[in-house]
């Protein structure tokens, strides 16, 4: 039982391959699942898709076959990135589960899984569900009469993507500007789409890492990390490139470098799709979540849209979508959401719009992205706390007086965790999911005064 309450995690299953996430857990949780589409009252076919680790095969046949025991039907697409399995599940109104780990080490792997039309599955919309299930005993197996069959599904998703621009929006067979992109794929599951993708841009591009490898020979697949991106930073120097694109794992986020071979943040890339969707559908709404930059909602309010704050996480941002009717969703970190792509996150549809900017302005991407960083940004710190409940108290004691109240000029929030702010700065800490860390995100408008926040508020959390 301890297991199953650790390995099904906020958003999905992730846990350590043989120790924790085995094919009899596989098995089980596939039962699960399809006792949980029955109630929902889902179509009874479920399309599954893997990365490259080595026991990701293994896995997501134990799964499938819990699935056909109950009599639903699978559709394996076998190796994919997890925005091509969002395509699958989206494009056939089906029920879908990724097999990955995303970013985490080798020996971790895990499951993804969403309803029909690429919707989310969190704690409180099935995972939790599947979890009692799988604890309580998930239903006996039946007999095999569900089908299983094969379908490659990446020619379609990469037509898909390019179907959501002009058709001379990469210059293919117009004489326009000629790109170099550097790609650093992590051995992870870019390798897999970026040639289909690349081979229709009017583009050289430069290959890192593209071989298939779940062993991460060479380095972590999670571009988050500054380490993890130095190589990728050396390619578009050396090569002169005009863009480089960092994927995680499972290619469902996207890290920019610029011509200069420095890293974009990703709140600048969000302000930087916000304001071109906000072109095509003039006042729509566009969600961030609350540790993005606060560029971001002054971009889409300057450009006329409606900037709406959300917690983070995906499951999240995904219902915010669809309930506002918003065009297009952006996180810190690195996660981009766009409703003509079933409100579901693409690192690959992120990095096209980001080329697509680069053709159309006929700039470097610096300086396509000059008025996007006004702010300066610690990005994420991990703390290891004790007590994270604890901790987020004494921060909160340390800005309100002894008599309960606080500065006028410093406003509270705990939609996610707490969020401290003036107008010179801003700081959210709130609490891992997964680990006994606080996360902590300061901005201000100088880097000293950044800087000084940042000192500040860890000295409290470690205090602690």
């Amino acid at each position: 039982m301890e297991l199953v309450d650790r390995i099904i995690k906020a958003y999905d299953i992730r846990g350590l391959v043989d120790s924790e996430l085995t094919p009899d857990f596989a098995f089980a949780a596939g039962i699960a699942f399809a006792s949980f589409l029955g109630m929902k009252k889902e179509p009874g076919t479920v399309v599954i898709g893997e990365d490259m680790r080595p026991s990701s095969p293994e896995l997501a046949t134990a799964f499938a076959d819990g699935l056909l025991s109950q009599s639903f039907d699978v559709i394996r697409i076998g190796l994919a990135a997890t925005d091509q399995l969002y395509f699958a599940s989206g494009s056939k109104n089906l029920p879908g589960a990724m097999f990955t780990a995303s970013h985490n080490p080798a020996e971790y792997n895990g499951i993804k899984l969403c309803l029909s039309g690429a919707r989310p599955i969190g704690q409180d919309s099935g995972l939790g569900w599947i979890r009692e299930s799988i604890r309580n005993g998930a239903p006996m197996a039946l007999r095999n009469s569900g089908k299983a069959t094969e379908l490659s599904m990446l020619n379609d998703y990469v037509d898909f993507l390019f179907s959501l621009f002009p058709s001379d929006a990469f210059a293919k067979e117009f004489n326009k500007r000629f790109l170099s992109i550097a790609i650093d794929a992590g051995n992870g599951m870019a390798g897999h789409t970026a040639p289909a993708v690349m081979a229709k841009i009017n583009a050289n591009v430069f290959p890192l890492y593209f071989e298939l490898d779940g062993t991460f020979p060479n380095h972590e697949a999670n571009p988050i990390e500054a380490k993890n991106l130095v190589d990728l930073q050396k390619l578009v120097r050396t090569k002169e490139a005009d863009i480089g694109l960092a994927f995680d794992g499972d290619a469902d986020r996207c890290f920019l470098v610029d011509e200069n071979g420095d890293l974009v943040s990703p709140s600048a890339l969000t302000a930087l799709i916000a304001e071109r969707e906000l072109q095509k559908s003039p006042g729509a709404p566009i969600i961030y979540n609350l540790i993005c930059s606060r560029v971001v909602p002054e971009i889409v309010s300057a450009s006329g849209g409606v900037p709406m704050r959300s917690r983070v996480g995906h499951s999240y941002i995904k219902k915010m979508m669809a309930e506002n009717n918003a065009v297009f969703g952006g996180e810190h970190s690195g996660h981009f959401y766009f409703k003509d792509f079933w409100c579901a996150d693409s690192g690959m549809l992120a990095a096209l719009r980001a080329i697509a900017a680069l053709f159309d302005q006929q700039k470097p991407l610096s300086q396509l992205l000059m008025n996007f960083n006004k702010y300066a940004l610690s990005g994420e710190i991990n703390t290891k706390v004790a007590d994270q409940k604890t901790a987020i108290q004494l921060i909160k004691s340390h800005f309100t007086s002894a008599d309960g109240s606080r500065d006028e000029s410093v406003n509270f929030d705990e939609l996610d965790g707490l969020t401290v702010s003036t107008q010179r700065w801003s700081f959210n800490v709130r609490p891992s999911n997964t680990e006994p860390l606080l996360r902590l995100n300061v901005e201000a408008i100088t880097h000293e005064e950044m800087l000084r926040m940042q000192d500040l508020v860890l000295r409290l959390i470690r205090s602690g």
